[in-house]
């Protein structure tokens, strides 16, 4: 009677199979704490290590007790999601002795830069600046109520998230253009601006509206032979269209 034989492959790896979990089980014996799992997925006895250390922050609320005019400010504000230990550190201590432990008032640049220093990861529509060019020197509390930090004056649709395109803009001929003179812009895009994105002029004829010699703009601003000036290239790949003379 011939016996059926296992074939050695399937013999290897059902030992490499058994060695596995035998490692599995011996590494979870070894590196896994036993209280993990017993209340959640994690390790419960980290709720006692965590009751056990020095209490350092003392809560929104206990803020807001006896700072109801601050309190009331910020809640109304574009800061109302701030807790007030962000910016001024760990105030168990001077909840329980007010007169002993001060808060840290911030009197630099560097607490507002933390979140409004330019980005390019911060989402669209929230306020930046680049600090090298923004009232430099200057405190930021000086212009900005911390606690109620709406500037004085609110930037435009457009200038609001495109500040440093606006800014260019200000200094150049092009100052007096409204941008939906040159953008087609959907009402969305101020929703949603990634997926209503602005569209921008294709051909050449669009800057000829009113710089080429025969168009019928009134206004004294340069002119140019569209049919030689610049040959095959779009305009724009000579002129920034935002500072055209500095091109």
């Amino acid at each position: 009677m011939k016996l059926w034989k296992i074939p050695g492959p399937v013999i290897r790896i059902a030992v490499l199979f058994v060695a596995a979990i035998v490692i599995l089980i011996l590494v979870r014996q070894r590196f896994v704490p036993e209280s993990f799992g017993l209340i959640g997925h994690y390790r419960a006895d980290a709720i006692d290590v965590v009751a056990g250390q020095e209490m350092r922050y003392a809560g929104l609320q206990a803020c807001a007790e006896c700072h109801t005019d601050e309190a009331e400010s910020k809640s109304n504000s574009y800061h109302r999601g701030l807790t007030c230990e962000g910016c001024h550190g760990p105030a168990a201590d001077h909840v329980d002795d007010p007169t002993e432990h001060l808060p840290i008032i911030p009197a630099g640049r560097g607490t507002c830069l933390r979140c409004h220093e330019y980005q390019m990861s911060r989402p669209t529509g929230f306020p930046q600046v680049i600090e090298t060019m923004h009232n430099t020197m200057e405190r930021c509390a000086d212009c900005h109520e911390p606690h109620d930090p709406t500037p004085p004056e609110v930037p435009g649709a457009c200038s609001a998230c495109h500040g440093a395109i606006e800014r260019i803009k200000a200094v150049s001929h092009h100052f007096t253009l409204d941008c939906e003179t040159c953008h087609q812009v959907q009402p969305e895009h101020k929703e949603n601006p990634r997926a209503f994105q602005p569209k921008k002029p294709t051909e050449r004829e669009f800057c000829g509206r009113c710089h080429a010699t025969n168009a019928a703009s009134a206004r004294e601003i340069p002119r140019v032979d569209m049919e030689v000036h610049g040959g095959r290239y779009l305009c724009w790949q000579c002129h920034y269209p935002h500072f055209p003379e500095g091109s």
